[in-house]
């Protein structure tokens, strides 16, 4: 007599999963930010849109500072399950793996951080989220404005430098993930030929 073994399905609210979450929002949510200020940067003082486009690009960035919160203690939770049950590799792929994950997250708490810091330094009480007016990090201080201008500029390009780099070191995941979207796409498009 044959006995069948449960199925044992992956919880999908698993922390691991939770995390890859957290990372593909966190990358949109760079993404929006990065192009955004860019774009705003170029706009005319007197355009009308400008205002409102510093207001969303900071309401994002502090999103941004939540979700890394989030993601950070939901991190802390996947590497204390999984390193006590087994303590990693120490080879030098696991190091240059851990410095450039570790180098990503502190830029990814910096670059808001000198947003903060040049926003307060030019006006007092104008950073929100989506309204919310937020309490300052930082005194107002126009000697300041300019450093915090270049901190928060020389920071966003350092930190798209590594994103690349995680990009490419992860080269594998990036091609697998843009064959399922274009196996996706192309499944959609003759599904609505079909139709």
């Amino acid at each position: 007599m044959t006995t069948l073994k449960p199925v044992v399905k992956p919880r999908f609210n698993s922390a691991f999963k939770q995390l890859m979450s957290l990372h593909w929002v966190m990358s949109v949510s760079y993404l929006v930010l990065f192009i955004g200020g860019t774009f705003m940067a170029q706009l005319p003082r007197e355009l009308l849109i400008r205002g409102p486009l510093y207001d969303f690009h900071k309401s994002v960035g502090v999103l941004t500072m939540a979700l890394l919160t989030l993601r950070i203690l939901t991190l802390l939770r996947v590497g204390w399950k999984k390193y006590t049950k087994r303590l990693p590799k120490f080879t030098w792929e696991w190091y240059k793996n851990l410095a450039l994950h570790t180098s990503l997250y502190v830029f990814m708490w910096l670059v808001p951080i000198a947003g903060f810091f040049f926003s307060n330094s030019f006006k007092s009480n104008n950073v929100n989220f989506f309204g919310i007016v937020l309490p300052d990090a930082f005194p107002q201080n126009s000697a300041m404005v300019e450093v915090g201008r270049s901190l928060h500029f020389w920071l966003a390009y350092t930190f798209l430098a590594f994103v690349i780099l995680h990009i490419l070191a992860q080269k594998k995941v990036v091609r697998a993930n843009w064959r399922r979207l274009t196996n996706f796409a192309r499944g959609k498009l003759a599904s609505s030929v079909d139709s």
